[in-house]
């Protein structure tokens, strides 16, 4: 049985109901002030991943998506791209891939030039000395004979009178 009249139980009795007299003094004075309510708060941010490139195979896919921002879709065969923004709204661009020229390339196409220059300067002189053949055969000498006028010609053939 317990032993009431025991001094060492009555001080560990008195040390019990002390510290439940603090803790009652704690829990009072945490009552008089106001009470604030538990705030929970629970942010949903929306996907973030404009690092990833979206493929679409048509416009039609480019405009049943939604986006959060201005998005960029690319065709599989990357040859055309569309940018849809929050609006709706849809631009497409037409990709063409740019080969790097080296030192050699750039010299190919030089001398290319060159030549389909040369050509056509070839051409204007064939067709210039044409122009001219053709002036200087028109403008042969009309001679007269006797009242009869007969024209020269390179043809070989009978003159004829007018």
């Amino acid at each position: 049985m317990y032993n009431y009249l025991n001094p060492y139980n009555r001080q560990a009795d008195l040390d019990r109901i002390n510290a439940q007299m603090n803790e009652l003094e704690k829990i009072k004075a945490q009552m008089q002030q106001p009470m604030q309510p538990n705030i929970n708060q629970t942010f949903q941010l929306a996907p973030t991943n404009r690092d990833v490139i979206r493929y679409a195979n048509n416009i039609e896919e480019v405009q049943r998506d939604l986006v959060m921002g201005d998005t960029p879709y690319f065709s599989k065969d990357m040859s055309v791209v569309w940018i849809k923004n929050t609006k709706g709204e849809i631009k497409t661009f037409e990709l063409v891939e740019i080969i790097a020229k080296d030192e050699k390339d750039m010299q190919i196409e030089y001398l290319q030039a060159q030549i389909e220059e040369l050509k056509g300067m070839i051409n204007n002189e064939s067709n210039d000395e044409n122009d001219a053949n053709d002036d200087a055969k028109q403008s042969a000498t009309n001679t007269t004979t006797n009242g009869k006028l007969f024209r020269t010609t390179t043809k070989k053939s009978k003159p004829t009178s007018v």
